[in-house]
């Protein structure tokens, strides 16, 4: 056997040298590649900047002609693709399960594919689309920590050789670096969406949390107003206060037709008036086109009025205007407007817009109330006068039988000294009625009608017992008139008067034709906290029938007595309650006793 001499010892080394050198600078590419790719990874998390370093670190760690990453689109069951060709990116969706990407992601497993036109799973038509040539393909699934394939990533076309082991090692180190760039950037981008979102709704809650403040704020000031004055002044000061508005103003229509500004501006402390013409100015325009109006540019906008601004004492610079809703939704004819002039130092924006549409919204509800609550009270308020004239015309009768009765007497006397007495007490009638008169002007006016002063007793007994005997002498009814203090109380001469007119005509008409005996006792309970007067009537009538026993105070109740009203006693009692005193009876067959119990606590 012969052997043959082998290569020389230092033609081996270099070649040994050379490959070891050679493997060293591809170690050195690719840990560089991945060092450089992990380097990204902590100082970047933008999505496409990381895809084009991982493809071209891998392009070059790998010596591939080109790379392509393929990240899966669930929502479509799709592969999407970034294909690094020189310094171009493209992209290609592919169906998971179609082609080589396709086959990696659907089985999770590498693929090294030495000649694709012999695979019947590559699809070249990418290849006649651009005229490239694909040789070999290596391809590894992008797994995430949780192992579950997010893409794939393929080299195509080793530049020198055929792919080895170790490339399919690094595109697998590379692959999980891809992974992890994708998982980071999407974590990175769900995170940034969140806080935006969460800023938008702390944006959204701030100004809900506002809105809401504004709104107690104003049902606070609007739940204090008495009076439409108030509410106005209530509505334009909050308005005014979040808007930054220097002037604001309600337009209303009256119910008379009559168009009413009510303006309110930093130079007067009080609401002013005036009468509009309708359409006339900013607000005018908004309430006669039921249109909301916003305008920075007021001095040129051919709606303004010039005559208005001269009126409120202001330029309308800038203004927004919204119409109050009337009754029956949005077609119904607006009651008014709400306007606000000349924000400070800026323009008014959609956002004052909104909140002057809300104050608007909540306003016109509390001023439709204003104006049902004012329109019930002058009803009620009429048919208290009707009922007041009622008792007025019932107790006319009182003064008028006492006149009817010195009249009488004057023709019967020819003593001039008598007939002098007799007029004095018919002109003390007239008084009565005058007084009469005076109460019915003054409740029409919403005035105190009760007026307490200092009464000597003696003296307003004696007085009246005269007045009550020419009454009672026509029913032919003995008066008995008992005071047993004669000292000094408080109350309303003219309304007691008028009570006791009162029962002593219905004690009088109780007892009927045979007459019977009234009798008048004054005295005085005395306790720790009080000194009350206690007048008793008593009659020795029929009684008070127990079928209006419980209701006798209430009007128009009567037991059917000749010519009777039913108001007698409801008067007493409004009178009695009006002193803040106490009315009781007490009835039997023999006879009724009326109590009445006045406090004196300031005697």
């Amino acid at each position: 056997m012969t052997l043959r001499p082998g290569p020389p010892p230092s033609h081996a080394a270099d070649e040994r040298i050379a490959a070891l050198e050679s493997a060293l600078s591809r170690e050195s590419r690719i840990a560089t590649a991945l060092r450089e790719v992990g380097l990204a990874l902590g100082t970047t998390l933008d999505l496409d900047q990381l895809l084009e370093l991982i493809l071209g670190k891998l392009t070059d760690a790998l010596e591939a002609d080109r790379a392509t990453l393929y990240f899966l689109d669930e929502a479509r069951d799709e592969l999407v693709s970034r294909i690094v060709q020189g310094r171009e990116v493209q992209s290609i969706r592919l169906k998971v399960g179609q082609g080589i990407a396709g086959h990696v992601a659907k089985t999770g497993k590498s693929l090294h594919v030495r000649d694709p036109y012999q695979d019947s799973r590559f699809n070249p038509e990418w290849d006649l689309l651009t005229g490239y040539r694909t040789k070999s393909i290596l391809a590894a699934p992008m797994k995430n920590h949780l192992g579950r394939t997010i893409g794939v990533i393929q080299v195509l076309n080793k530049k020198r050789g055929d792919f080895t082991e170790t490339d399919s090692i690094i595109l697998a180190a590379l692959a999980t670096q891809a992974a992890i760039s994708i998982d980071n950037s999407r974590l990175f981008l769900s995170v940034t969406q969140k806080n935006m979102q969460l800023l938008d709704t702390k944006e959204q809650l701030e100004h809900r949390v506002r809105d809401l403040k504004l709104l107690f704020d104003l049902e606070s000031a609007m739940g204090r107003a008495t009076s439409m004055d108030e509410l106005f002044n209530a509505v334009l000061h909050e308005a005014m206060r979040v808007c930054e508005a220097r002037a604001g103003a309600v337009l209303l229509r009256e119910e008379t037709g009559l168009l009413t500004l009510h303006v309110r501006d930093a130079k007067h402390a009080k609401l002013r008036r005036f009468t509009m013409r309708d359409g006339q100015g900013l607000i005018g325009w908004a309430m006669r086109n039921n249109e909301v109006l916003v305008t920075n540019d007021a001095l040129a906008d051919p709606r303004r009025d010039t005559t208005f601004d001269e009126h409120v004492g202001f330029d309308s610079e800038a203004a927004i205007a919204v119409p109050i809703e009337g009754d029956g939704g949005e077609n119904a004819k607006p009651l008014g407007a709400i306007a606000l002039y000349n924000k400070k130092d800026r323009r008014f924006t959609e956002e004052d817009r909104a909140l002057v549409v809300l104050i608007t919204a909540n306003a016109s509800t509390a001023l439709r109330l204003q104006m049902a609550r004012e329109a019930r009270e002058r009803e009620e308020r009429l048919t208290t006068i009707g009922r007041l004239l009622s008792g007025v015309i019932h107790d006319l009768k009182n003064p008028l039988t006492v006149i009817s009765g010195y009249v009488q007497l004057m023709q019967q006397t020819d003593e001039r000294a008598q007939r002098d007495e007799y007029a004095e007490l018919i002109l003390k009638q007239f008084d009565h009625i005058s007084t009469m008169q005076r109460e019915v002007l003054e409740f029409a006016r919403g005035e105190k009608s009760v007026l307490v002063r200092k009464v000597y007793l003696q003296k307003f007994w004696s007085e009246l017992k005269t007045q009550l005997e020419a009454l009672l002498a026509r029913y032919d009814v003995e008066l008995v008139v008992d005071v047993q203090d004669k000292g000094t109380a408080r109350f309303d001469e003219g309304r007691i008067t008028r009570a006791v007119y009162n029962l002593a005509r219905n004690a009088a008409e109780a007892m009927g034709e045979r007459g019977g005996k009234f009798t008048v006792r004054i005295t005085r309970e005395k306790d720790a906290d009080d000194h009350a007067l206690v007048m008793t009537f008593s009659d020795n009538g029929p009684g008070i029938p127990k079928e209006i026993e419980h209701r006798l105070f209430q009007s128009f109740v009567t037991s059917g007595k000749k010519g009777g009203t039913g108001l007698g006693l409801a008067i007493v009692k409004k009178i009695v309650e009006e002193h803040g005193g106490e009315i009781s009876v007490h009835s039997t067959s023999k006879g009724a006793t009326f109590k009445l119990r006045l406090p004196q606590n300031e005697t």
